[in-house]
């Protein structure tokens, strides 16, 4: 019996390869490639978006060296990401262990955990937020009652710092997702010979569920990294940077020098130093995970 030799009606030739993948390419080089290269060349520029820019080279760099505001929001958003980061990988990973067990009705708990992700920062939360923690609010009539002290959330440079990174933390849900999928897929069986050899619940995590997890942690903390290296939101609207710049980020700096100050040359600089940064740090986090990986082989 003969078989019928089926041509395909698309073609296989480049060309049209090339015309599948055109709405792509079109796409990455007007949205992404160009304003990419705009924004290096305006950071070498004085720019008030109201006259022509005009190229100055680095002075915009330069400058940053001496700029208080700039070195302030560059040690925020680093202490900030240091303190979020792995608190936030912490409690990811806890209740996605806590929410991996086997009950009835245990999706209804996962999706209720999920909830504060979807909410974000919008400004309902925000609101809900700042009765929260503002003098008098429900948290500090709770201190009173257990015989503390109020503590003046938007007076002093920790708070003030805690609050932002406490609403973050209170958005684990997508992260704990990640750890939750990744727990279902820990092969069964290495619990039961673990169980068999005596193991117990804390020998098996650090033995069996965190090397099974060390791929899945390492991309949560870059991907944590990264959008806690971006913050904007979050103390733009809770404590506008203060009190005195100390939850100013680098994000809001960026705004500020765009919006607040018509200075679009120096805000692209600033946003360049950023990438460079958060580049730099991912490239530290692959290096030192490979050299782990290298030192298990």
């Amino acid at each position: 019996m003969k078989t019928k030799n089926y041509r395909n009606p698309v073609g296989t030739g480049n060309l049209t390869g090339l015309l599948l993948i055109s709405p792509f390419i079109v796409g990455f080089a007007v949205f992404t490639l160009y304003p990419f290269v705009c924004s290096f060349i305006l950071g070498m520029t004085d720019y008030d978006q109201i006259n022509s820019p005009n190229f100055i080279g680095a002075e915009n760099y330069v400058r940053m060296l001496s700029d208080s505001n700039f070195l302030k929001a560059f040690g925020v958003t680093f202490r900030y990401a240091a303190i979020l980061v792995p608190l936030k990988l912490i409690v990811s990973l806890s209740v996605a262990l806590l929410l991996n067990i086997e009950l009835k009705g245990i999706g209804i708990y996962r999706t209720v955990f999920y909830i504060p992700s979807i909410l974000g920062s919008n400004l309902a939360i925000v609101i809900m937020w700042q009765l929260l923690f503002t003098s008098g609010g429900l948290v500090d009539q709770v201190f009173q009652k257990a015989g503390l002290s109020p503590v003046s959330w938007y007076g002093e440079p920790m708070p003030a710092l805690f609050i932002i990174v406490l609403l973050r933390l209170w958005e684990f849900g997508s992260t704990m997702i990640i750890f939750l999928t990744a727990l279902r897929d820990v092969p069964k069986e290495l619990y039961d010979a673990a169980k068999v050899d005596g193991c117990g619940k804390i020998r098996s995590f650090f033995s069996i569920t965190l090397p099974q997890l060390k791929n899945v942690i390492f991309i949560n903390f870059v991907l944590q990294t990264i959008a806690a290296m971006q913050e904007f939101n979050a103390p733009y609207m809770i404590t506008g940077g203060g009190p005195m710049n100390n939850t100013y980020t680098l994000g809001m700096l960026i705004y500020d020098e765009m919006f607040r100050f018509g200075d679009a040359g120096y805000a692209n600089a600033v946003s360049w130093v950023m990438f460079v940064l958060i580049a730099a740090v991912v490239a530290v986090m692959y290096r030192i995970s490979g050299r782990l990986r290298g030192d298990e082989q």
